[in-house]
């Protein structure tokens, strides 16, 4: 678990690299807007997106350097969601990864627009990744465009966060709590790992193998923040615990109890190594990264 640790934080450092150099070439634009996209990008975060593309992309023997501009789009997009969230007329948070939320330190204006600007910067940022593609290669990377903005938006992430919202001062089934999970959450982190098979040009049971794996480390990984909400701390969370009770809404511990869903978990661990296994050792990194997300503490 060492050699994984310290893997972890190499791939963690390398993606932050990647993203500070996104970020070297912008227009003149007012420094505030920079400067409040930075700051929650380069707030911390575990990088689990861009690091799950990568790195089923590296275990297919894919172009790393072609899914690269895809992983760092995706991280921008997550971030934006968190700086959208965090607003008051959403969950309306004072912290998050240990700091101060966007809006408590620029404003909700320009937390607004910090978000928006994250968003298009991540389209820029994937269509400039294009440049140099042709055949092939530049069909597949259309598609990986595709399938982020699909699981970011109205169909995916967007969606998710509305039926989110909507769940507020109700008790809600379960069909609708796996809704709100596998989109909310659950879309980018599948389609993270989708991507990078899409650009390895993944065998079609390869890929179908893998992107189950993504939806079952997703799903797991809300039922985790569902679980650290009541159980975790701020200083391992960098964020308040028990904004589930405060903005009144459903989850699944509240739904099936604290030990079922940590049953829950294991099983979804279980299921997700079990898709990984006919791949064989390249997938590894995956396994372990399972792991890291179905037992975290932050």
């Amino acid at each position: 678990m060492l050699d994984f640790e310290s893997a972890l934080k190499e791939k963690v450092k390398r993606i932050n690299e990647n993203l500070e150099a996104a970020f070297q070439q912008t227009p003149d634009i007012p420094p505030v807007i920079l400067e409040s996209m930075k700051y929650s990008l380069q707030a911390g975060g575990k990088r689990l997106r861009p690091m799950l593309m990568i790195e089923t992309c590296r275990s297919l023997d894919g172009d790393v350097a072609v899914v690269m501009p895809l992983a760092l789009a995706i991280e921008m997009i997550h971030t934006y969601s968190l700086i959208h969230d965090d607003l008051p007329a959403m969950d309306n948070d004072d912290l998050r990864r240990g700091k101060p939320t966007n809006h408590k330190v620029y404003g909700d204006a320009i937390a607004i627009l910090a978000g928006d600007g994250l968003l298009n910067y991540a389209m820029e940022t994937m269509l400039q990744g294009a440049e140099g593609l042709y055949g092939e290669m530049l069909i597949r990377y259309i598609d990986a465009m595709k399938t982020i903005m699909s699981a970011s938006g109205i169909s995916g992430m967007i969606g998710g966060q509305v039926a989110d919202m909507q769940s507020e001062n109700r008790v809600i089934s379960m069909d609708e709590m796996d809704y709100i999970h596998l989109h909310k959450t659950g879309a980018l982190l599948e389609a993270a790992v989708d991507c990078g098979c899409i650009i390895a040009d993944a065998e079609p049971a390869t890929r179908g193998r893998l992107t189950t794996y993504g939806h079952h480390i997703g799903l797991a990984f809300q039922i985790v923040d569902d679980i650290l909400d009541i159980e975790g701390n701020v200083g391992d969370l960098g964020k308040p615990i028990g904004s589930d009770e405060k903005n009144h809404k459903s989850t699944f511990v509240t739904l099936y109890g604290l030990e079922a869903s940590k049953i829950r978990v294991t099983e979804l661990h279980s299921e997700a190594l079990e898709m990984l296994k006919p791949i064989g050792q390249k997938t590894k990194f995956l396994q372990e990264l399972a792991e890291y997300i179905c037992t975290r503490r932050n």
